[in-house]
């Protein structure tokens, strides 16, 4: 054969070309179903686990394997039933066939070489659930299978049982379709269980049948005196690690580029193949530096791993904005002290583009504005989409808005780049705030400084009404692990800034939730604070996703907004009184037409005419450009 040509590694690099050149024809062609034939293609094979043996199995499947089904809700709440058994019993099949002789199986074809044993495979455990916790539209969700394995000899007797299981943990993706209803990955899903499970059975039924007496022997050989060719020992097999893993890479809309301000995943399904458990598994992440540099970790520690059992890791990375066009790599590699040899490491490759534009984006940074300077002017841009508490809920477009709002007021509200500072996810912990509060604001204030706060991302409210902001480092239900907004307050106040402006687009929960009681509104003017706040979230405390632009509500306006939307009485500046009056009309209109809800901005306090500071300039567009909502 052709491919035998080729090493198992370029095997499957050929594989994965072949793959998406076809759905490239199946694209161009306007046909779907490309995400199921790459995952098809991409799934988890079986391990090798040693030479086949010379035994004729034969597998009998009790029905309470054969008809497991598992039923689950779609993220459109409908009902759905998996054909586990089905799927998982073909892969046992197809695991016996690689190692042993002749394989039959109860009700199929009979075979002409007479089974010496026989395995009967019954259910005695399941379980599946999937996790309200969802992260970049992927849900967390698990599988658990328990199986009992009988072994009788040719002659039907019983000589053994063994019970084997499977704890297989991965998250769902959400197709990417209209709807995004159903999960794309869920074959891939129950597919890599029923691996892990028949490496489980496989070894369990090689230890049980060479332990017997029943194993078919080889043919007899002539006697060494009669024999004319000298004995030839058989071939050791390779080494084989206990340990094995499949890595893959996601993107957010599924069409297999990356582009600008495009969220990345990199998914690594790891298995213990072995009869031990294996206690310090790493996984590393190498290849191109500017592809890396954009993860907050390249490194993981996976923690334990049982025998049979199989887990799911991911590392998450959001690319910049702008980004030129090329083609990356990423190698991930998985270690563990107690597999010999180790995994190979497994290439991903990533073909990256800048973002396409429509002629209503604002990912567009719009032209700068030449001639307009605002020296004494500073930002501070945070966005958290992502925290290091894995039950943290993530939201996918924060960390984007914080960086466009920097690159708008940088082009049309004349800040130099050194006056912005950019904290986004990872790089928004609590000292770095503080760093931003304390250190780098306060030797650049002068009489005529102004400093503007934008926040996205998460905040907690207590039963009191005080605000907590989550860092990348917090936990929203624990205030000492979280950024108080009193103490933002505080030391804006000590800037002595001439002006300084709060920005808030995100979700705010209860930090002590209650059913019983109606949780306090936020307090977001602090006693004694003098600084103006722009709250995106109105009193519904809940950000709201415009998906097709991929940024929250309130920022996809805010920044059509400063690119001359707002500029109501076109002298071509547009101040904080016409942002805050355009705000409060889009959202809210917005929010009510296209998603059945009432998303409504609000300032405080209150904007007057009389208040000198209404009339601050935000941003100058060089040219106003308006367009048509949607």
């Amino acid at each position: 054969m052709i491919l035998e040509r080729y090493p198992p590694s370029s095997l499957q690099r050929l594989i994965r070309h072949a793959a998406l050149l076809l759905c490239l024809i199946v694209t161009v062609g306007g046909l779907g179903g490309c995400e199921k034939l790459t995952s098809a293609l991409s799934r988890t094979p079986l391990p090798d686990m040693g030479p086949r043996l010379a035994n004729s199995i034969k597998l009998t499947f009790d029905a309470s394997f054969a008809k497991l089904k598992m039923q689950y809700v779609d993220g459109c709440n409908r009902p759905h039933e998996l054909q586990v058994g089905e799927e998982i019993e073909s892969i046992m099949i197809d695991a016996a066939s690689q190692n042993f002789t002749a394989v039959t199986v109860t009700g199929g074809i009979a075979s002409p070489i007479r089974p010496d044993t026989e395995i009967v495979i019954a259910l005695q455990r399941s379980n599946f659930k999937l996790w309200a916790d969802t992260v970049y539209d992927r849900m967390p969700t698990d599988m658990a299978i328990e199986t009992l394995l009988t072994f009788k000899d040719a002659a039907g007797r019983e000589f053994g049982q063994q019970t084997i299981s499977v704890a297989h943990r991965q998250r769902l993706i959400l197709e990417p379709s209209q709807r995004r209803c159903d999960y794309g990955n869920i074959g891939e899903f129950v597919h890599d269980a029923g691996v892990a499970l028949s490496a489980q059975f496989i070894r369990a039924a090689r230890t049980q049948v060479a332990s017997t007496d029943g194993i078919a022997q080889a043919p007899a050989t002539a006697s060494p005196a009669k024999s004319i060719l000298p004995a030839v020992p058989f071939l050791t097999a390779p080494a084989r690690s206990a340990l094995s893993f499949k890595a893959t890479v996601l993107d957010e809309n599924g069409n297999l580029v990356f582009e600008g301000g495009e969220r990345i995943l990199v998914r690594i399904g790891l298995m213990n193949g072995g009869d031990q458990e294996l206690q310090a598994i790493t996984a590393t992440l190498t290849g191109t530096p500017s592809v890396l540099a954009r993860f907050p970790t390249t490194k993981l520690a996976v923690g334990r791993l049982q025998p049979g059992q199989s887990r799911s890791i991911e590392f998450e990375a959001t690319l910049p904005q702008s980004i030129q066009q090329q083609q990356a790599e990423i190698h991930v590699s998985v270690s563990d002290p107690a597999s010999t040899p180790q995994p190979s490491t497994q290439t991903l490759a990533l073909s990256i583009q800048p973002t396409s534009i429509n002629a209503d984006d604002v990912d567009r940074i719009p032209a700068v504005a030449t001639e307009f300077r605002q020296p004494h002017t500073y930002l501070l841009s945070i966005g958290i989409g992502s925290y290091r508490d894995q039950q943290a809920q993530s939201h996918k477009s924060v960390s984007l808005d914080a960086e466009i709002v920097s690159n708008y007021f940088q082009s049309l509200g004349g800040l130099p780049a050194s006056n912005i500072r950019l904290l986004q996810d990872w790089k928004a912990i609590r000292s770095d705030i503080d760093e931003a509060l304390l250190d780098w604001l306060p030797p650049l204030m002068n009489k005529d400084a102004v400093v503007i706060v934008y926040f996205a991302g998460v905040a907690s409210v207590s039963s009191t009404g005080e605000v907590f902001l989550v860092p990348y480092d917090g936990i929203a239900m624990t205030p000492s692990q979280a950024y108080p907004l009193k103490k933002l307050e505080a030391a804006l106040t000590r800037l002595r800034a001439k002006h300084t402006l709060f920005l808030f687009d995100g979700i705010v929960s209860p930090l002590e939730p209650d059913k019983r009681n109606k949780a306090a509104l936020p307090q977001w003017n602090p006693t004694e604070s003098s600084t103006n706040h722009v709250i995106g979230t109105g009193e519904t405390m809940q950000r709201l996703e415009d998906n097709q632009h991929r940024h929250g509500l309130f920022t996809y306006y805010l920044l059509r907004a400063l690119r001359g939307e707002a500029d109501m009485n076109r002298d071509g500046e547009v101040t904080l009184n016409e942002a805050v009056t355009y705000l409060s009309q889009k959202v809210r209109w917005a929010s009510k037409t296209y998603q059945n809800q009432e998303q409504r901005p609000f300032a405080v306090p209150a904007i007057r005419s009389t208040d000198p500071f209404v009339a601050l300039i935000l941003t100058k567009p060089a040219v106003i450009q308006a367009t048509e909502d949607y």
